[in-house]
């Protein structure tokens, strides 16, 4: 039976995938699952919080207060009613579910619920994160400015995982920092999308790529599409194929010496 191998452990389940992606017959070996992860805080809900018997994994939202983190967690309906709150860090935990063709897959949403304001966030919201989205806001180019410093704090606590960059608002038409201005992914070898919160726009990319990046499989696909919030406001089919000309006008531009370079 195939199976998917995660970073931290792998799991059997069925698999409808073409014959000619499975490996041969020869190559299946059993995969024992060390019973210190059954317990291993990286399957990280919070105590009061369901555990579930499929993978399901700590994804951490950093990026400055304003940015739309918690406006995107909440487009998920499902992790809205079933967040769960935690004073002691000071977070809202939102579990995601998708549902993939090789089963379902949960994130573990950890929103920073606006103590980024008041400071640096501490360790305990990082610790154990399996995967990350940075978030800045396309119309404030501070918010943008300050991703490296995000970056820092995350990979200073959290080593060797994947990471996407979001650029948010790209609904507003005042926008400040332009797609040929983003360079920072492209130096730290990270995935960039463009979303939308308000209008769900790319909404599920960002998921779709940490879940095959922690599968270690590209062809891994969403097959459910997923409930989400009616989008407050909309963005058009030709906005959205501008949006896409400019990433890639963007990814074939030079990079800049520093990323400040590029709002001169």
């Amino acid at each position: 039976m195939p199976y998917i191998k995660f970073h931290s452990f792998a799991v059997f389940i069925h698999c409808p995938l073409h014959p000619s992606f499975l490996p041969p017959r020869e190559a299946e070996k059993p995969f024992v699952l060390e019973a210190s992860l059954l317990e291993s805080p990286a399957r990280m809900a919070l105590p009061n919080q369901q555990q579930v018997d499929y993978p399901s994994f700590k994804l951490v939202i950093v990026g400055d207060g304003g940015t739309g983190k918690t406006t995107f967690v909440k487009r998920h309906l499902t992790g809205e009613f079933e967040k769960k709150y935690e004073p002691t860090i000071g977070v809202e935990v939102h579990p995601l579910d998708f549902t993939t063709n090789c089963g379902k897959i949960r994130f573990y949403c950890w929103d920073t619920a606006g103590q980024e304001k008041f400071g640096g966030l501490r360790d305990g919201y990082y610790i154990h994160g399996q995967c990350a989205i940075i978030m800045f806001d396309v119309t404030a180019r501070l918010t943008y400015k300050n991703v490296p410093t995000w970056h820092r704090d995350l990979c200073r606590v959290c080593e060797n995982i994947p990471i996407v960059l979001c650029g948010n608002k790209v609904d507003v038409k005042n926008r400040q920092v332009k797609a040929k201005q983003v360079t920072f992914h492209r130096k730290k070898n990270l995935q960039y999308y463009e979303i939308s919160a308000k209008s769900n726009y790319n909404f599920e990319k960002p998921f779709l790529y940490l879940a095959r990046k922690l599968a270690g499989d590209p062809n891994l696909h969403f097959v459910e599409a997923v409930a989400l919030r009616p989008p407050e406001v909309q963005i058009d089919m030709a906005t959205q194929q501008q949006h896409e000309a400019e990433l890639a006008q963007a990814a074939n531009q030079p990079l800049p010496d520093d990323d400040d370079d590029a709002f001169d």
